[in-house]
């Protein structure tokens, strides 16, 4: 392992190997993974595993018990670089991936879904960290954005051969869940062996930290959590569910999402700069209120699936809007506080994840418009606390009222 080198001495490297280039790369890389295995995901659990509605929630519930345990990165950080973490588990996603249409029953799915989930939510604990640290303040909002577009770019590809070549080549779940988790591990493996070990200004606390001047922070990551599992189980699963969905025409609906991305991400991240993360982030709440609400109204007025459709890739959008989110704890963080506070706010925004899943997926069989109702009153209260964001976030001034309790003091 080579020495590490700083975030400075890495300007002389060729552009290549230099830290933003590898925040590039793994966010082409995670996507082709584990975008492919969410687009065959719902087809491949009812039509090869039989599941329901019930069933996909407690398979959701396994899933996201990684995300609850995102604390466990920090004892493991004690031991291992966070870069080298993050590969590894990028490696760990595309290797369970690539292996899920080998083990079609109940029990084989879940454990195949609980090793790809420590993948990726490990690696996400990881990668957000190193982004808030490599990423000077200034530029955050709008390289998020680029990320962001390219991501959906690399998975665009992915996609566009999914939906050109299923029906014309015949293809089947093992052949592309191998492909495209090999692909992830392959460039994974890559990034670890051609890319220095780069050195952040700031050493992290290797411990938990709860900070009481966070918990504007906190109570936003657990409400995001909330609510985006609402969109992640169920969105998807109604369009297979109710709207027969094959999986080209599923794909091809995550395409569109992909070059809407594309189009939108880096001027969401420009939104930011313009706006500030207050603004865009009221933004973002309001709308996915109205959102869950429409989902609501296909249940309740028989709504078409071009109402449906549209609906879904604007739902997208404003989940893309949560960059915000990253650039506002950047504001008010201290920097040795990033990488451990990273980790507990992956396990906040999952705590809701481990139970909801299941619980709402018995509701879902008595009535699905319900499911979506509640993920609106989750979106409202985001936005009641989104009011509670300065409109210029910074250290000592993390929330509205910061400023008048300094004024109350003295």
């Amino acid at each position: 392992m080579s020495h590490p080198i700083s975030l400075e001495q890495a300007r002389a490297l060729p552009f290549w190997r230099r830290p933003i280039t590898l925040l590039f790369v793994m966010a082409a890389a995670m996507p082709i993974a584990f975008s492919t295995w969410s687009a065959l995901l719902n087809n491949f659990i009812i039509e090869v595993g039989g599941f329901d509605g019930s069933d996909n929630g407690w398979l959701h519930t396994v899933r996201e018990i990684p995300g609850f345990l995102a604390i466990g990165v920090i004892a493991i950080l004690v031991f291992v670089r966070e870069q080298v973490l993050g590969l590894v588990m990028l490696i760990l996603l595309g290797v369970a991936t690539a292996v899920t249409a080998y083990f079609p029953s109940m029990g084989g799915i879940l454990t195949i879904t609980m090793l790809s989930s420590i993948g990726f939510h490990y690696y996400e604990t990881v990668n957000q960290s190193l982004q808030l640290q490599w990423l000077d303040k200034a530029r955050a909002p709008k390289i998020l954005g680029w990320i962001v577009a390219a991501g959906s770019a690399a998975t665009l590809v992915v996609y566009g051969m999914i939906v050109l070549t299923w029906e014309r080549l015949g293809l089947t779940y093992n052949t592309v869940y191998l492909l495209s988790g090999g692909v992830t591990a392959a460039i994974a493996l890559f990034c670890l062996l051609a890319y220095p070990q780069f050195e952040s200004p700031t050493r992290q606390i290797r411990k938990m930290v709860l900070r009481k001047r966070y918990w504007l922070y906190y109570a936003l990551q657990f409400m995001s959590g909330a609510r985006r599992q609402i969109f992640v189980v169920f969105a998807g699963f109604m369009m297979v569910e109710k709207f027969g969905f094959a999986v080209h025409e599923v794909t091809a609906l995550y395409m569109i999402n992909l070059v809407a991305n594309m189009v939108f991400a880096p001027m969401m991240g420009g939104a930011v700069v313009r706006f500030g993360e207050r603004r865009v982030l009221m933004f973002e709440y309001a709308g996915l209120i109205a959102v869950f609400l429409a989902y609501g109204g296909i249940y309740y007025f028989g709504w078409g699936v071009v109402i449906a459709a549209t609906l879904y890739v604007i739902d997208h959008l404003f989940f893309a809007l949560a960059l915000a989110l990253k650039t506002y704890f950047q504001k008010i963080a201290a920097p040795e506080d990033i990488a451990p506070t990273a980790a507990v706010a992956f396990t906040i925004n999952h705590i809701s994840a481990v139970f909801l899943p299941a619980l709402l997926g018995y509701l879902w069989l008595t009535s699905p418009a319900a499911v979506f109702i509640l993920a609106a009153s989750m979106a409202a209260v985001s936005l009641v606390l989104a009011f509670m964001i300065p409109r210029h976030p910074e250290r000592g001034n993390e929330t509205v009222f910061a400023r008048l309790n300094l004024a109350v003091a003295e």
